[in-house]
């Protein structure tokens, strides 16, 4: 008699903290979802091919709502509120998206250039003047988008420790923490909303004040959607540049030689980036879990009605059906069509806003420090793990 092994647990752990993990490529190459254990022991299908995870992240028979029933499975130790943006579907979710996509054209993006410019030079001057070593992550890649969302949301910055807590813990996925996430929620939730209540009586000039004016005078959200609205861009404004950042700048410190043809070559730099984050391991998609609403067949398996999927964003950047050489840099890459900020209509609303912050940074620290470098060994950098999106703790660097 043979017992079938247990599905292996996910995220899986890659040698590389860089490069995806071994079983991506087997699954891949497999050409079929695999069974796997999520963190908080539910089973789950993971799709790995880049045609599986776009029609997961876009077809209406894989429900992101559906994750907030009773008994669902999840990722993380609490279910996401139902509440929220990220967590529902249409008509409800088309209605809230509706709110925000204005604040988040491409054209007003393109408006926070300056702005954005101004705090990158300013991060990067006061970086300088304290004099090397420095950590890059609390220099720049952490602040610098804290900042712009911040400024945008009408947040204070100066309470940005106390949120940052919050929102940290929110994003992990140890079933052991799960009394400090439903605290961290519930203290972030009475800060949003004393600070809603704090613009109710001093109107401000921002997108929370926008969004507020559409809870009390359009009733075009409830009040619990106003807090949970507040939160996901609060949390989702930062996290995943931050991340995204980070993974970018530490790549490029392990090739000088890239950096020096994007100094030289400036007019590179938009499609590296691009480049950059198909090869990012950040994200991942840990958080993109949906359930299937009805039987549906994907990559040859019959995915029954209740079954969760998890479509990795990360493995299909590297298909190699779709991307030529997937594993290589081609900053020159035609038809880079990589999915990092997600597909269909939970689309990342702040994906323009994320190229332009990661483009200045790449700008503006190239020209400032042409001789940036790792002020450690690379071996010695601690990796935030546990949490949707991994990254060094700090990198440390020098010039």
């Amino acid at each position: 008699m043979t017992t079938e092994a247990p599905p292996p647990s996910f995220p899986f752990t890659a040698a590389d903290p860089l490069e995806p993990p071994e079983e991506y490529v087997r699954m891949r190459e497999d050409g079929a979802p695999t069974r796997i254990t999520l963190p908080s022991g539910d089973p789950a299908w993971l799709a790995t091919r880049y045609e599986d995870v776009r029609t997961v992240l876009a077809d209406p028979r894989f429900s992101r709502e559906a994750i907030t029933a009773p008994g669902a499975p999840k990722v993380f130790p609490i279910a996401r509120g139902a509440k929220s943006i990220i967590v529902m579907d249409p008509p409800e979710h088309s209605r809230l998206r509706r709110l925000v996509s204005y604040a988040f054209s491409v054209r007003r993006m393109e408006q926070l250039r300056p702005r954005v410019e101004d705090i990158a030079q300013g991060l990067l001057t006061a970086m300088e003047k304290a004099g090397p070593p420095a950590d890059l992550v609390a220099g720049v890649t952490q602040p610098l988008p804290i900042m712009v969302i911040c400024e945008m949301l009408g947040v204070p910055y100066e309470e940005v420790d106390q949120f940052r807590t919050w929102t940290d813990l929110m994003l992990s996925f140890d079933a052991g923490r799960r009394d400090e996430v439903i605290e961290a929620r519930d203290r972030l939730n009475a800060y949003l909303a004393e600070l809603i209540a704090a613009k109710r009586g001093r109107p401000t000039d921002d997108l929370l004040m926008v969004l507020i004016n559409a809870r009390d005078e359009g009733d075009r959200l409830s009040e619990e959607e106003l807090v949970a609205f507040a939160f996901t861009l609060l949390g989702a404004g930062y996290h995943a540049t931050t991340a995204a950042m980070t993974h970018v700048m530490l790549r490029l410190l392990r090739h000088p030689e890239w950096m020096r043809t994007l100094r030289d070559k400036p007019e590179l730099l938009p499609e590296a980036g691009e480049e950059l984050l198909r090869l990012s391991q950040a994200g991942g998609g840990v958080g993109a879990l949906r359930i299937a609403t009805q039987d549906v067949e994907l990559g040859g398996v019959l995915i029954r009605a209740g079954d969760a999927v998890l479509p990795s964003t990360t493995a299909a950047n590297r298909d190699p059906g779709v991307f030529a050489d997937p594993d290589a840099y081609d900053p020159a890459r035609e038809q880079n069509h990589h999915i990092t900020f997600g597909h269909g209509i939970h689309y990342c609303l702040g994906a323009q806003l994320s190229r332009i912050e990661l483009r200045i940074v790449l700008e503006t620290v190239l020209a400032r420090f042409p001789d940036l470098r790792l002020a450690v060994r690379e071996e010695e950098l601690e990796w935030r793990t546990g949490t949707s999106f991994a990254r060094p703790e700090r990198l440390p660097v020098t010039w």
